[in-house]
Parts: C-alpha cells; sequence; structure tokens
C-alpha cells in the first residue's frame, strides 16, 4: 500500500487536499487545502491513513510526488470528491474537472472504509 506522500510542483500550480481517514483520530473526516506550485515552493508530507487528491490550477502544471512502497491495486481506496459533507472547494468547476473512471464511482465517507491505525490497514 502506498502510505507517506511527499510532493513537489515543478511547473504551475496545484489545489491539493489531504484528509484524515484515520479511525478514531480527532480530526477524523477534516480535509485541508494548500495551494503548491513553483513560486511558493512547498512541499506536502501526507501521512499514512490519510486521503489525498489534487487539481492542476494552471495548463501544463507538473508535479512529482514519492511515496514509500509500490502501487497495489487491490489495497487502493478512494473518497468521492464532491461528497458534500466534506464540503472542499476545488476552485474548478465540476464540469471543468478531468476525472479517471475510478474517481467517478468512489463512495462518500460515511460509506467508505476507514483506516486502522492499529492494524495497519482500511476496515
Amino acid at each position: 500500500m502506498s502510505d507517506l506522500i511527499l510532493e513537489n510542483i515543478i511547473k504551475g500550480k496545484v489545489l491539493d487536499v489531504s484528509m484524515d481517514r484515520r479511525a478514531g483520530s480527532p480530526t477524523f473526516g477534516q480535509p485541508v487545502s494548500v495551494a503548491l506550485s513553483e513560486q511558493n515552493k512547498t512541499q506536502l508530507l501526507i501521512p499514512r491513513g490519510f486521503a489525498h487528491g489534487f487539481v492542476a490550477l494552471e495548463d501544463e502544471t507538473v508535479f512529482a510526488y514519492k511515496v514509500d512502497n509500490y502501487y497495489s491495486p487491490v489495497n487502493d481506496r478512494g473518497i468521492a470528491f464532491d461528497d458534500p459533507a466534506l464540503n472542499i472547494n476545488w476552485v474548478v468547476s465540476k464540469e471543468a474537472l478531468k476525472l479517471s473512471a475510478k474517481d467517478t464511482q468512489q463512495l462518500e465517507l460515511a460509506k467508505a472504509e476507514v483506516f486502522d491505525s492499529e492494524q495497519d490497514l482500511y476496515v
């Protein structure tokens, strides 16, 4: 499972959103949005048990990220980006987004699996 993510913007600008999916955490379900750009040179570290999504805010945006493990399709999880309970402002209109098939089929947080830190897996 890919767990720890470190992002770096090479060109352009991205709105990056992460959200705590750790069962029992005091910040569970609370999204955090950060603008990352080549100008501000801000990096973001997303810990294990957090959901992660992003939207490019400029054409030809290029960014790199590192993870602490190999990609595992069996362990891939997601949450509906437009879950009204999360109230995330993606800045870009829903109609302008280019979503993968996988991203259009995710469950709202209330119906999705959560991360169990003690077992180090989603339940």
